[in-house]
Parts: structure tokens; C-alpha cells; sequence
């Protein structure tokens, strides 16, 4: 007779397995134009944040919408350290549509 705490372990196993998937599916990160984004909305109203990526130098301009797969998302947040390590960074323009900016987001 096999003990039950075996038959617990499978099913805790069996359901961190669950969540890990359907967290690796919400997240999703692309680049346009030299600007890295996460996805924080995949239903209507799409949603995107600026964030981290290849160090940003020169003038940035965040776009108020941008396109990806055939979705236009919103940009409405700057990310947790999305410009942090920016050394090189002169302006940045960013539109109405961001009300949003994470912590040691410059």
C-alpha cells in the first residue's frame, strides 16, 4: 500500500507544473523600434510597459500605441528599471497614455 502523501506530492507537482505554464503564457516581451515591451494586458484594452532592454541611448520617443502580432497595445507604463542603466540616455518624450512609472524606472 502506497502512502498518501506520494499521491499529494504528484498533485502539488502536477499544479506547480499548471501554474508555471500558464505564468510563462502572460508574459511576453517583444521590441519595436529599438524600445523593448511587456505585455501587462492580453485582452481588451491591450496593454503594454516600457521596459528594460539593450542599453537606450540618444533621444527615446515612446509611442503612445504599438503594434505586434496584428494587436495594437496602449503603452501606458514605464517598468520597474527600464532606463536604470541608461548612461547614455539624452530625452525622453513619452505620451499621455503612460500613467504609470515603476520604481527606479530612470
Amino acid at each position: 500500500m502506497k502512502p498518501k502523501i506520494t499521491n499529494q506530492w504528484r498533485s502539488i507537482t502536477a499544479l506547480l507544473i499548471l501554474l508555471i505554464g500558464i505564468n510563462s503564457t502572460n508574459a511576453q516581451d517583444f521590441s519595436v523600434d529599438g524600445i523593448s515591451y511587456n505585455v501587462t494586458s492580453a485582452t481588451e484594452p491591450y496593454e503594454v510597459e516600457v521596459t528594460s532592454g539593450d542599453e537606450y541611448s540618444g533621444d527615446v520617443i515612446i509611442p503612445e500605441s504599438v503594434t505586434y502580432n496584428d494587436i495594437e497595445y496602449s503603452v501606458t507604463a514605464i517598468g520597474y528599471h527600464a532606463f536604470f542603466e541608461s548612461s547614455g540616455l539624452t530625452s525622453i518624450k513619452m505620451p499621455n497614455s503612460v500613467t504609470s512609472i515603476g520604481e527606479r524606472a530612470f
